[in-house]
């Protein structure tokens, strides 16, 4: 009954004391926090523990969520410092974001097997494009694909002015681009040279 609601009048529920209402906010989210926990540690498993941290400390912050922002950017900020928490006190250092975090999607894989190779293959030029970006760059690719946000959102997750952001995500595309043709272009090199070596 809840699932149709949005998320602010969900949370309203919650905070009237209809507590339960607030598992429909960690399945809509989910896969959304884990993914940015993963860009952050890199660990399955320790990133569904931050996970979890993440929803209970946003469960036990919920009445200051003013509802100014999406929901999913005041979230962002939890996990963002959820995450760099534990990284400080484990002296850990955070790693950029694989394919995964900035293509896989829920319901986004098609069920035909050629597309899902195809999407594989792209998914795994985008992983390496990524860990040749600046970490902040690769920031504001997943927080504008994956996280739907907007420039501004942005800007205030990050500390940037909109304008930074604009230019910087603008070159990100532009670099991602480049690095991803000139792998398509090795690998098209490579495969020819495969094929005139077995004659």
């Amino acid at each position: 009954m809840h699932n149709a609601l949005d998320d602010i009048a969900i949370i309203n529920l919650v905070l009237q004391g209809q507590h339960t209402a607030y598992a429909v906010l960690i399945t809509r989210y989910q896969q959304y926090v884990y993914t940015l926990a993963m860009r952050h540690v890199n660990n399955r498993e320790l990133a569904e523990e931050l996970s979890q941290d993440v929803f209970l400390k946003a469960y036990r912050f919920l009445a200051d969520y003013k509802g100014t922002g999406k929901f999913s950017t005041w979230l962002y900020t939890i996990v963002h410092t959820t995450c760099l928490s534990h990284l400080r006190k484990n002296n850990d250092t955070a790693i950029l974001l694989t394919e995964d975090q900035i293509l896989s999607l829920p319901n986004q894989q098609s069920a035909d097997p050629i597309d899902r190779m195809e999407q594989q293959t792209q998914k795994q030029l985008v992983e390496i494009a990524i860990k040749q970006l600046p970490k902040i760059d690769a920031q504001i690719i997943t927080l504008f694909y994956l996280a739907e946000q907007s420039v501004e959102e942005i800007g205030i997750i990050l500390g940037l002015t909109a304008s930074n952001v604009k230019v910087r995500l603008y070159r990100a595309r532009q670099k991602l681009k480049e690095i991803m043709e000139q792998k398509c272009m090795h690998e098209l090199s490579e495969g020819y040279k495969l094929t005139t070596d077995n004659h």
